[in-house]
């Protein structure tokens, strides 16, 4: 009499149309315990997928994969693992991307049944698909249910190709979380390729464009941070987060810690961007005088303000530039600030960052070397530096080639005195 199997040993059965198929207790991820089957031509076939979910079992390691929709698996992903994983910012535009975009054209599909097939295509959608009917489609907001293309009239507004790759980096590093928790055997977004972008040409001020702002900013009351943002090549949020604490005026210097951001309705200090980005920069003698006398202006700000002058409860004690009630100053309104400066210097309309780009291209333009630049600006990376400005080191390099010549001892002069020589000596 053969020997009966154990329970939950597994069992393997022929089929009535000629397959085989067999079926045993496997964990799924959240520890309880269910039937698993796997199907396969031959009987061999079969017991090697039974080996291996048996394999799993023993281990303890869940080998039933989440049936789950890819919409609710989002949900649970935006609210328990990218807010410890996140910063703020980059969870607000995650979620934006997912609410607007994601969800309504893969939401429905069950999360280990998503294939690169159906990732390839959704970016080659919505890619190829108007902004505002992508936006009209949100359920969460039916009052904007009505696109420009349901009026007949299509506003030709394209998704740009870095919104695109912004897409793409959700679905990678949601799947990638999947993945760990072996909810999905492969993270199907990495077998998609990364959809390429086409840097922007950076377009920074030149040296007499920022002479004529800056002459304007004088009488501003930020007239230091306008100084500051040109001459250090800070981030808009990294200086309207500086205090009185994190500058050295005796030696020069100020400390990069913290930044602050809009999101949503509030204003959030947070860390830095990048790790690199917590810096030390060295300040010019007119960014000293500046915050010198800045300093004396605010002192004058708060006696005057009195009891109107609030801080913020969460913001850090001694924020240089203030509101006049003493509150932090929002980084969009310097973009508004900005436009009316460049209107009234009479010089082309810049972003607040692009000042952090002319720095850098002023920078380069008087020789000085990427590997400083990265450091000022607190790149990442020298190859981010390289890639950004390679189209403004043309000085550079033109006055490395004419130092090479000066190395070899190979200038103009000395080369027409060898072929007179030359010549003299063939006559």
């Amino acid at each position: 009499m053969a020997k009966r199997r154990a329970n939950g040993e597994g069992t393997i059965t022929k089929r009535a149309d000629g397959r085989f198929h067999a079926a045993a207790y496997v964990y799924r991820p959240d520890g309880t315990r269910t039937r698993k089957f796997v199907y396969g031509k031959t009987r061999e076939e079969v017991a090697d997928k039974l080996t291996e979910l048996q394999e799993k079992t023993r281990k303890g390691i869940p080998a039933a994969e989440s049936t789950m929709a890819f919409g609710d698996y989002l949900t649970y992903w935006l609210a328990t693992i990218a807010p410890e994983r996140l910063k703020p910012s980059t969870l607000n535009s995650y979620e934006g991307l997912t609410r607007l975009y994601i969800r309504q054209a893969l939401g429905k599909k069950k999360l280990n049944r998503l294939s690169p097939a159906d990732v390839r295509r959704f970016l080659m959608e919505f890619k190829a698909a108007c902004m505002c009917c992508l936006r009209g489609a949100d359920k969460e907001r039916p009052e904007e249910k009505r696109s420009c293309c349901a009026v007949g009239r299509c506003c030709a507004r394209r998704p740009s190709a870095r919104t695109v790759q912004y897409i793409h980096a959700v679905l990678r590093s949601a799947l990638q979380q999947a993945m760990r928790e072996e909810l999905i055997a492969r993270n199907v977004a990495r077998i998609v390729e990364t959809p390429t972008v086409d840097p922007k040409e950076v377009r920074p001020l030149d040296a007499g464009e920022v002479r004529l702002l800056l002459k304007t900013a004088r009488s501003h009351r930020l007239y230091a941070l306008w100084l500051l943002l040109v001459s250090t090549g800070l981030r808009r949020g990294e200086a309207l987060a500086l205090t009185w604490s994190d500058i050295d005026l005796a030696n020069g210097q100020l400390r990069v810690r913290r930044n602050v951001q809009r999101i949503r309705r509030e204003l959030l200090f947070g860390t830095p961007k990048t790790k690199r980005s917590i810096r030390t920069v060295s300040l010019p003698k007119a960014c000293v005088r500046a915050l010198t006398l800045r300093r004396e202006q605010q002192e004058r700000e708060r006696k005057v303000a009195g009891e109107k002058w609030k801080p913020a409860p969460a913001q850090p004690d001694g924020l240089i530039f203030t509101t006049v009630s003493g509150r932090v100053t929002d980084p969009r309104s310097l973009n508004r600030m900005l436009t009316i400066l460049c209107r009234d210097a009479n010089v082309r309309r810049v972003r607040v960052h692009d000042l952090r780009h002319t720095c850098a291209s002023l920078l380069l333009a008087r020789g000085v070397d990427a590997r400083t630049i990265m450091e000022t600006l607190g790149h990442s990376t020298i190859t981010m530096t390289l890639d950004t400005y390679a189209h403004v080191m043309g000085t550079t390099l033109r006055a490395a080639a004419d130092q090479m010549d000066d190395a070899l001892g190979l200038n103009n002069s000395d080369e027409d005195s060898e072929g007179e020589e030359q010549s003299v000596t063939e006559d």
